[in-house]
């Protein structure tokens, strides 16, 4: 009698001994055969790893219609019908980009990464030259990758290409980068090294050409606003002090302009550090950390105004050749723990390589919570082209259809620091908010301490120091007022279109957070106000709906600004300190001075 059994074992008859063999036999069949399996598939999770490793994902996300990023399969012999569309179409993604396009060649329109031949991939970049030339522009391998998650295909390639313009009068793309980090973290100095061209000599060199004051120079500490240019050309290159005499040279040269703000580290000069935030409106925001000290000082407040005011921040360590690798990664993982934390909630990315770089420079803008990291040297070098190739590729923020919305509203223009040139009279500078300002046009300035805005005429404009005849939304510049008396300006005043009816305060409420207070905030604390240009003390008139907040909490609260009226915005973002007091928010209703003075009135008929 034959018998089988569910697991496959067979017995014959009621032979016990042939039986347990049987068993046995079985029981080692079936162990190896599980050991073959887990063994398979063991071989196949490494194998999958290994070709992750490999490739790039098969997909990138499908390509918008708006924007600068275009994909294309392939752009291999064109006819003239086809070639004028292609180049139509660059010219409207260079609309976008302000200048810039990202082209992704061998890319299709849902993002699938085929990749081109060689002979194919050659072709289509010399049609995309072509197609360059025409609309008046240059282009520039940004990197080439290969595709070969499909093992029957032969190796094939995708390219990403920069296309940018060639400058004409003055119509380069200007990015803001504000320079932040503790006292002696070598903000100065990497500035140097960028602009000048030159390595520093590790004892601060490099910096000495930023400096504004004798006691800059003598203490080696920054106390004041400073700007400093770095162009690149339609090419990628830099263009810099080391092969330009002046920076009417740089701006003739360049395509695109960074113009970095160099800014305090030391606590005692934090209202300065605030104003440049708030005021100069910068695009991007560069933390700089000494590898050999790491979060120390100011850098947490200066991280988490850069946050407050939502401007997107990269990160550099800087002085790694005095330090050994270990403190180097040490201080990464350090900035890496700030980062994550739940107050910050940023994704860290170390850039190694200018793969790297590229990859940085696009999804910073992308997504906001990408947060790049470079560790360099200025003294030795090290890693500081990665940095290049990052501000080379790092697109606007606003695309052309802001830009040109903003380019329709009439003129404001914010006055940031005012000056008395021998020769020219009284100059002011700032940066036009919204609209357009030519030569000879005039506006009103205010409000003045009694609330009035009085007429004047823009004689010549300056932009990067050297001459501009139209001055666009956006862009920051020295307007020259001949005659007019200088005492009768100050900083915070805005320039304006007469046809424009300004709404100025001397109170206003907002909706606020109190990030810090050591006690209560309550009615009648005063605090320092920051607005935009606007920096002046203010006092709590009153909470809505509480007697007074604490650490945390929420509320929407009247101030009453203590000196003279001020002109605000709806909607403007707000920061507020006072010692160790600090808050954020934004501003939610204005009072006009009318009221102001009914209430203020009222109340004084009430004390009588």
């Amino acid at each position: 009698m034959v018998d089988l059994s569910e697991g496959g074992a067979v017995s014959v008859g009621h032979n016990r001994d042939r039986q347990g063999s049987g068993s046995g036999n079985n029981d080692r069949i079936t162990s190896k055969k599980s050991r073959t399996r887990r063994g398979k598939r063991g071989k196949r999770r490494r194998n999958k790893k290994n070709n992750r490793n490999k490739t790039p994902p098969p997909y990138l996300p499908p390509e918008a219609e708006e924007g600068n990023i275009e994909y294309k399969l392939k752009l291999v012999n064109p006819t003239q019908y086809r070639f004028e569309h292609l180049a139509t179409q660059l010219k409207w993604r260079l609309q976008e980009g302000r200048g810039e396009a990202v082209y992704q060649i061998g890319v299709e329109d849902n993002g699938l990464l085929v990749g081109l031949t060689e002979a194919d991939m050659k072709a289509s970049l010399n049609t995309l030259k072509k197609m360059a030339e025409k609309v008046g522009a240059d282009i520039t391998l940004l990197r080439e990758r290969e595709v070969d998650y499909d093992s029957d295909r032969n190796t094939r390639k995708i390219a990403e290409v920069l296309v940018r313009k060639v400058p004409d009068d003055q119509q380069f793309l200007d990015l803001r980068v504000a320079v932040l980090g503790n006292v002696d973290s070598g903000k100065s100095t990497l500035l140097g090294v960028l602009t000048q061209g030159e390595l520093d000599n590790g004892r601060g060199r490099a910096r000495l050409n930023l400096f504004r004051h004798l006691h800059e120079i003598q203490t080696g500490r920054t106390s004041s606003i400073s700007f400093e240019i770095l162009g690149f050309n339609s090419k990628g290159e830099v263009v810099n002090y080391s092969e330009s005499r002046t920076a009417e040279e740089i701006c003739e040269s360049s395509s695109k302009m960074i113009t970095f703000i160099d800014l305090a580290g030391h606590h005692k000069y934090l209202k300065t550090t605030i104003f440049g935030l708030t005021s100069y409106c910068p695009d991007f925001a560069m933390l700089v950390v000494s590898a050999n000290t790491g979060i120390a000082g100011t850098t947490r407040e200066h991280l988490g105004l850069a946050m407050a005011l939502k401007v997107p921040i990269f990160i550099v360590v800087s002085k790694v050749d005095l330090c050994s690798r270990g403190t180097v990664e040490r201080t990464v993982r350090q900035l890496e723990r700030v980062l994550k934390q739940p107050g910050c909630n940023k994704v860290p990315m170390v850039v190694l390589n200018p793969d790297d770089a590229v990859s940085a420079a696009q999804q910073f803008t992308q997504s906001t919570c990408i947060t790049p990291i470079f560790t360099l040297s200025s003294v030795s070098g090290e890693n500081l082209d990665l940095l290049k190739v990052f501000l080379n590729i790092l697109p606007p923020l606003s695309n052309s259809k802001e830009q040109e919305e903003l380019m329709q509203q009439l003129t404001e223009f914010q006055v940031d620091e005012i000056y008395s040139v021998p020769d020219v009279g009284t100059v002011v500078g700032g940066t036009l908010y919204s609209g357009m300002c030519r030569e000879g046009e005039r506006l009103v300035v205010g409000p003045t301490d009694e609330g009035r805005f009085l007429r004047l005429k823009v004689g010549s404009i300056q932009r990067n120091r050297s001459a501009c005849r139209v001055l666009r939304a956006g862009q920051a510049a020295t307007l020259a007022l001949g005659n007019f008396d200088r005492s009768l300006l100050r900083k915070g005043m805005v320039m304006v279109s007469p046809k424009m009816n300004p709404t100025i305060c001397c109170q206003f409420e907002a909706a606020i957070v109190l990030l810090f207070h050591a006690k209560t905030f309550r009615r009648g604390s005063q605090v320092t106000i920051h607005v935009g240009n606007v920096r002046q003390t203010a006092t709590v008139e009153c909470l809505h709906g509480k007697d007074e907040l604490r650490t945390g909490e929420r509320a929407v609260v009247r101030f009453r600004f203590i000196k003279h009226p001020e002109y605000l915005r709806l909607g403007a973002k707000l920061l507020f300190r006072e010692g160790v007091t600090k808050g954020i928010g934004h501003v939610t209703c204005l009072l006009p001075p009318s009221q102001n003075h009914n209430q203020n009135h009222d109340q004084n008929l009430q004390n009588y």
